[in-house]
């Protein structure tokens, strides 16, 4: 059964938190206050009961059933493909392809396109901002193509150098792979200008949308981005479900990327052929219970309204961005114009992780280290951050709260 709670044109974050039991959970005998999002953000009632609603009234198999239970599954699963459609503006359905997450979306690019397309000699651009997961599938397929990767240089504040990207970009590169919205720094980049600038040069854009999602408005059709990808747990959804966004005629190009199930058309001993998009790339049986309850975390994020959320979130960031640049000793490491509600800092003298422990003993959830960008905190010169990252449910009290703490921290650790 779908519950979802009316939000008012005033946005009441108190409400929409009673939406999220374990925000109303005690860590170490203290109220959580969960400041990792930008990891994995918590799931409203409405997803937890549409997962619970899947497995208890028909949970089956799909596609190659006839019975009712598989046919209401198949429906319910192919349902949540129209939403995420839809959600991301993309042309058809046949582009929405469902993957375990934006790391198996892009190793799924990188395989399939990158091998059949990618030559001896040609480049692949990433920015130096980039998540291991949009580097490593590509230092991959460069390796068994004899390929080079180049990286687009930033600033000190975390942007990209345009005129640097500008530079790199030639007949030689047939991709550049970049992230939206940085896990490291919150940086937004200028995705729609870069797209524009690699068109130009015939290259082919993979966008990395694990952190622009859940954030601001996404329209693939407006950026002309040729492949999207993010997370359903990002986005207030469950784990192991993701999606990839690819042209149509793209993806028809492309060889499968795995063999097996949903993937086949016709099967002989002689070999076999391809079924139609988007099942070429849904090899065996999917992760249907969480494709399934996908849609209700999107339709939470449209009830609310992706308008007042990136208004919440923009003053949740400048407050706590305001508050912590009055304590002596902390640094911020990325200070982007165009940032989502991500705070990295570091601490003179201090640990990263010495500021986690101490963080979690007064109920208080960041992610500390290199958050999968050891090149980029290599850049700055730095073994890792501390990171606080606000969602929709987020308060200014738990910020004030999370300040007072990370004061008694700091004290404590010098």
């Amino acid at each position: 059964m779908e519950t979802y709670r009316t939000i008012h044109s005033s946005y009441d974050v108190e409400h929409i938190r009673k939406d999220f039991p374990i925000l109303h959970t005690k860590v170490n005998n203290k109220s959580l206050v969960y400041f990792d999002n930008a990891a994995s953000t918590q799931k409203p009632l409405s997803v937890i009961s549409a997962l619970q609603e899947y497995y208890t009234t028909f949970n089956a198999n799909i596609h190659r059933g006839i019975h009712t239970l598989a046919e209401r599954a198949t429906h319910e699963f192919e349902t949540t493909r129209e939403e995420v459609r839809k959600f991301i503006n993309a042309s058809a359905r046949e582009e929405i392809i469902f993957t375990r997450g934006t790391t198996e979306s892009i190793n799924l690019v990188a395989s399939s396109w990158g091998r059949a397309f990618l030559k001896p000699g040609d480049e692949i651009l990433l920015s130096a901002m980039e998540h291991h997961s949009n580097m490593v599938p590509w230092f991959i397929v460069a390796r068994q193509q004899h390929a080079n990767v180049k990286i687009i240089p930033i600033n000190q504040q975390g942007e990209v150098i345009l005129e640097e990207y500008e530079k790199l970009l030639s007949e030689k590169v047939k991709i550049v792979s970049i992230v939206h919205a940085s896990n490291s720094l919150g940086t937004v980049n200028p995705i729609k200008k870069i797209i524009e600038r690699a068109h130009q040069h015939g290259a082919v854009v993979v966008v990395d949308g694990a952190q622009s999602t859940s954030h601001l408005h996404i329209d693939v059709q407006h950026l002309d981005a040729d492949f999207f990808a993010f997370s359903g747990h990002k986005i207030y959804g469950p784990t192991g479900i993701g999606v990839l966004y690819g042209k149509k005629h793209l993806l028809e190009a492309m060889p499968p990327y795995q063999g097996g199930g949903e993937m086949i058309g016709e099967v002989t001993y002689q070999g076999f052929t391809t079924n139609e998009l988007p099942y070429k790339f849904e090899a065996g049986t999917p992760n249907i219970a969480d494709a399934v309850v996908l849609k209700h975390a999107i339709r939470y994020i449209n009830t609310i309204g992706k308008d007042n959320i990136q208004r919440h979130e923009n003053e949740l960031l400048q407050y706590a961005t305001e508050k912590i640049s009055e304590i002596s000793g902390v640094k911020i490491i990325g200070q982007a114009k165009e940032k989502i509600s991500i705070l990295a800092f570091t601490v003179e003298g201090v640990h990263h992780q010495d500021i986690g422990i101490l963080l979690d003993k007064e109920g208080i959830a960041i992610r500390t280290g290199h958050h999968c960008t050891q090149p980029l905190m290599q850049r700055y010169g730095i073994a890792g951050t501390n990171r606080a990252s606000f969602a929709l449910y987020n308060t200014k009290s738990e910020v004030d709260y999370f300040m007072q703490a990370l004061h008694k921290a700091i004290r404590m650790l010098r």
